[in-house]
């Protein structure tokens, strides 16, 4: 089926998807870390990092994906603006930097994990619910916005209260990341003062997500 509304290089798109059934597909904390790591490997022309990553890794461990391997900013194939990871669900804000950008990396990404998901817990089929779900941000009041509900999705959902969800790109806007941040933060920040005012913007609009059915307005389906 094609799609209504193509990816366009140099926009942004909310990109979305569940377990099949609702099931849950991050059961540990390896399982969220297989896949964050993905997120940074898989965003590139360049194929089988993952695999020269757990290789490497068995003799350094102390190594970061990042020491291992930085990915040159004119070889990946989107930048990833936001980002959550919850129990059986995902959230992206992507811009698509070449052509087909978002679909490689969809693809690559959600093969990846099920391979890898299916061979830990010893089950086959389908992971993900079909061909993820996208919806095209045509301004900067939508960016933001989406960028509230995307940051915060773990706690509008219920899951944890406050701002330390570490699977969430909210703490690299927060500068609370220990880790190497995945996102470009600049489209969303530098429309704001400072880090203050837009951890408030987030806080006041991600508490009236949660209180209301606005959200089921722009078909976000979780």
């Amino acid at each position: 089926m094609q799609r209504k509304i193509p990816f366009i290089n140099g926009e942004f798109h909310h990109i979305y998807n569940r377990g099949v059934d609702k099931r849950e597909i991050f059961l540990d904390r390896d399982d969220y870390e297989r896949f964050f790591i993905s997120m940074y490997f898989l965003n590139t022309k360049e194929n089988d990092l993952i695999s020269k990553w757990l290789d490497f890794k068995k003799f350094n461990p102390k190594v970061q994906p990042w020491e291992f391997k930085k990915i040159k900013s004119e070889d990946k194939l989107v930048e990833l603006n936001c980002y959550c990871l919850n129990d059986n669900h995902y959230h992206f804000i992507i811009k698509q930097l070449r052509d087909r950008g978002i679909e490689i990396f969809m693809q690559k990404l959600g093969t990846s994990y099920t391979m890898y998901f299916n061979k830990k817990y010893d089950r086959s089929g389908s992971l993900l619910q079909g061909r993820f779900k996208s919806a095209y941000i045509d301004s900067d009041d939508k960016l933001l916005y989406l960028s509230a509900y995307v940051n915060k999705n773990h706690s509008i959902h219920g899951y944890k209260e406050g701002d330390n969800w570490q699977y969430s790109s909210l703490n690299e806007y927060l500068n609370k990341s220990k880790t190497f941040c995945l996102c470009n933060k600049s489209p969303i920040i530098d429309q704001f003062r400072d880090i203050k005012e837009y951890q408030n913007y987030i806080n006041v609009n991600a508490l009236q997500m949660r209180e209301s059915k606005e959200m089921e307005k722009m078909a976000l389906e979780f």
